[in-house]
């Protein structure tokens, strides 16, 4: 079996030693030993559902294989046919597909979404969303309704890339697509009547990573930041030692081996060691400083719930303008169920909010 994320640490010594030792003492919230929390009633129909459509075990398949697996988007639209709710006809979104170049000249594709009512609105604000997926599996496709969702409350141009996935392209690839997709929003926003200077970056899971990284590389490179930043449930650490990757070791949709076999497609046996201890990966241990206000996310069924805390926690160190909100009852994925989750509806009027004060609304 391949390496595990945790003996690739181990083996990495000094080094990722000394990177532990700054997350022990980044955060006290995420510092003691937590019990799983139980579902709300609302999610643990949606986690039956999800049950219900048989998906095989992430870890055990190849990526091939695995991209073709039944997601959380599939149970949403299985428990609302149960529940008898009416499916939304999504007629209100105008729905433009384009493409972008990133540094190596691949072309790559670009979902855009907005509603059209604000069609002829000028100037209006864009978001560039990176779906989730841990670098490997899925596509802006399955997080259409987070898409849709932030575009109806926001009147955003909704901006998704899709971006190369290991383990075809590894670690940096994913990283390096996001900054060609934001430099491509600033370029083309005059083209959907949006405005280049009221840019928000936002992602979910391996997506809210990406998005943190692009604050980070715009602030790097002296160009023009994002307005603000949502990161939802992110992955912002390695370390699977965590209290949330130790209650949450077997929770559905994501858990600890799922993630280990995410990381075990993005970097080599040889590079994994390396990867690992990257700040791009580990934001724990990155530079958090000069980043624009950020909103983050968490679910408390979720083992990455305990580094998008001490992410927070290094946010506010570093004096960002930061907002956290842990939903205790709600999975990871949770956050486009709202046609189904009263959590999710939360969760997106929270960083609706968050989003349109960045825009000046």
């Amino acid at each position: 079996m391949a390496l595990g994320l945790f003996a690739a640490l181990v083996a990495a010594g000094p080094v990722m030693a000394q990177g532990a030792k700054m997350q022990a003492a980044a955060t006290t919230r995420a510092s003691t030993a937590e019990v799983a929390p139980k579902p709300s009633a609302d999610m643990q129909a949606l986690l039956n559902a999800f049950a219900s459509l048989e998906p095989k075990p992430i870890e055990t398949l190849e990526p091939a294989e695995a991209r073709k697996q039944p997601t959380m988007a599939d149970a949403v639209m299985k428990l609302a046919e149960e529940r008898k709710i009416k499916m939304p006809s999504n007629d209100d979104i105008e729905h433009d597909s384009a493409s972008y170049v990133n540094q190596h000249g691949d072309k790559l594709n670009m979902e855009i979404y907005y509603t059209k009512t604000g069609e002829d609105v000028k100037n209006k604000p864009v978001i560039v969303y990176f779906h989730g997926g841990g670098w490997v599996i899925a596509n802006t496709k399955v997080y259409e309704a987070s898409i849709m969702a932030l575009a109806r409350k926001t009147g955003a141009v909704v901006m998704a890339p899709q971006y190369r996935q290991a383990p075809e392209d590894r670690f940096p690839a994913a990283h390096e697509d996001a900054f060609a997709a934001y430099q491509w929003a600033m370029a083309n926003a005059k083209t959907y009547n949006a405005d280049a200077n009221r840019i928000a970056v936002v992602g979910e899971s391996a997506g809210g990573n990406l998005a943190a990284n692009v604050g980070i590389m715009t602030r790097q490179a002296k160009m023009k930041q994002p307005v603000a930043l949502g990161l939802i449930y992110p992955v912002a650490g390695t370390d699977m030692t965590t209290p949330s990757y130790m209650a949450n070791a077997n929770a559905k949709p994501l858990n600890k081996p799922m993630m280990q076999w995410f990381v075990n497609n993005i970097a080599s046996p040889a590079d994994r060691a390396k990867v690992t201890a990257d700040p791009r990966l580990n934001l724990q241990v990155a530079n958090l400083t000069g980043l624009p206000r950020t909103t983050v996310i968490t679910a408390g069924i979720d083992p990455l719930r305990s580094e998008g805390a001490m992410l927070a926690d290094k946010l506010k160190a570093a004096g960002v303008n930061t907002t956290y909100q842990n939903y205790a009852g709600a999975s990871h994925e949770f956050f486009g169920a709202d046609l189904v989750l009263p959590d999710a509806k939360s969760a997106q009027d929270l960083l609706a909010g968050q989003l349109n004060a960045a825009f000046g609304k």
